[in-house]
């Protein structure tokens, strides 16, 4: 089977979403209003969108530089559904691993050069494990050379209304100029969950079973804040540990970005605090629109 070519077309919506949620709320949560940050203020990134109405609930330092990590995985993914949709590739395709996907660094499936993995397993293995081989091996597969694939990339962040991200790679692994923000991220994460619902219950997934033996994922909000259904974790020491978050429960659909924490735990427990905060202060504001309805 031939390679496919990415095609550079993508759905209206996208970039009216992208647009909606720039447009939306662009200040600063006070400081009265913030929460104990779990980072050093250079790291530190976050910000929380109502996903129904693109509001900017919380932020802070929201547009600032950031390292993307393994968030960058989720563009990756992008373009792998994209891919799917055109059918120029389907979930049995196999894709080979040449000699330099196999040798990036953990966290990794461990392939040796010349094995293949079919797409619905490599999602699995970007999705849970965050595997830097696997993101390789897609990359050289669907754009010929990760650099490419890499362009092609940020070219489609440009499209989604991502307006501050460059991607050098398709694993996030350190790279200088690899760049993005917590409002991008966010941009990106309401993307994936628009444009292919089909596909999105990858991102709750937190295990998968390869080759007879269970391979664990490193997304611990899946299943400790009921209405948590994904997305993607990230770390390498320059950026700290990163999360984007969705929920959507009772009614309600947020996303969340949490860039920069120290430890994971520390990352974790600032999105349930963000997720509770989101929650109340929408509930509050419903009881004061009842309250002067009712006056």
């Amino acid at each position: 089977m031939s390679k496919p070519r990415l095609f550079p077309l993508i759905p209206r919506f996208a970039a009216a979403l992208a647009l909606l949620l720039f447009v939306a709320g662009c200040t600063t949560t006070p400081p009265e209003t913030m929460l104990a940050v779990p980072a050093a203020p250079q790291k530190y990134a976050a910000v929380v969108i109502d996903g129904s109405s693109g509001k900017t609930l919380f932020e802070v330092n929201s547009t600032a530089p950031r390292y993307p990590a393994s968030l960058t995985k989720m563009m990756t993914l992008y373009l792998l559904f994209e891919a799917l949709e055109s059918g120029r590739i389907s979930k049995q395709t196999q894709i080979p691993v040449s000699a330099n996907a196999a040798r990036q660094p953990p966290t990794k499936l461990r392939f040796r050069r010349g094995e293949t993995i079919d797409v619905e397993s490599a999602i699995r293995a970007i999705v849970v494990k965050s595997a830097n081989d696997v993101a390789v091996a897609v990359a050289e597969y669907l754009g010929g050379s990760e650099d490419a694939f890499a362009a092609t990339m940020t070219a489609r962040a440009r499209q989604l209304g991502m307006r501050s991200t460059v991607f050098r790679n398709a694993s996030g692994l350190p790279d200088g100029v690899q760049q993005t923000t917590a409002r991008d991220m966010a941009v990106l994460g309401m993307a994936l969950r628009a444009r292919f619902p089909q596909h999105f219950h990858y991102f709750s997934e937190n295990d998968f079973m390869f080759r007879g033996r269970l391979v664990r994922g490193h997304n611990d909000m899946l299943g400790r804040v009921r209405g948590v259904n994904g997305i993607k974790t990230g770390y390498i020491r320059a950026s700290g540990f990163n999360i984007v978050t969705s929920y959507d429960a009772d009614g309600r659909r947020l996303i969340l970005v949490v860039m920069g924490a120290d430890s994971a735990r520390q990352r974790n427990d600032h999105v349930e605090a963000l997720i509770q905060r989101s929650l109340a202060t929408a509930s509050a504001a419903t009881t004061r629109l009842l309250y002067a309805q009712e006056q």
